[in-house]
């Protein structure tokens, strides 16, 4: 049985760009705006919201499952903003176990396709946690935790 991961990201409105996604790690929760989702238009960006979204977590279990070679730290990011975007760093020592720590880059989202994020994460070099924006857990049921709200992301629809 998995234990309970302390990180959920969802949506919580399936009209308009802004107000309409939430990350919730810990006790902290943060609202966000879909809106660059909308602007993406790189190839591999896939139609409605609902989809983009899903490639996004797509992306986050493919980055985290290579933690599983030895740990290493990853990158995710969760709110594109004009000045800035909000990531959650995912650190393991061996592999197994991880830290998942939620805070901001001076990366400006307009230089970022969402759908297409993993040139840009080697460049979070400025991270500034987000006090109390924490939880740890193995990486496995982080795994589980993402596809599970990849799941609920698809079922959102456009």
């Amino acid at each position: 049985m998995t234990e309970h991961v302390a990180l959920h990201f969802e949506r919580v409105r399936t009209r308009g760009a802004h107000s309409d996604l939430r990350l919730r790690i810990g006790p902290h929760r943060h609202i966000c705006d879909s809106y660059y989702f909308a602007l993406d238009d790189a190839p591999e960006a896939p139609g409605g919201l609902g989809a983009r979204l899903v490639r996004l977590l797509e992306q986050w279990s493919a980055h985290v499952r290579g933690l599983r070679d030895g740990g290493g730290t990853a990158y995710l990011p969760y709110d594109f903003s004009d000045q800035c975007t909000a990531w959650l760093r995912v650190s393991s020592i061996d592999g197994q176990r991880a830290e998942v720590q939620a805070g901001w880059s001076l990366i400006e989202a307009w230089g970022i396709a969402p759908s297409d994020y993993l040139a840009t994460a080697p460049e979070v070099t400025d991270f500034d946690p987000i006090p109390r924006a924490r939880t740890e857990c193995s990486l496995t049921d982080l795994l589980a935790r993402i596809e599970a709200d990849r799941i609920t992301l698809a079922a959102t629809g456009p």
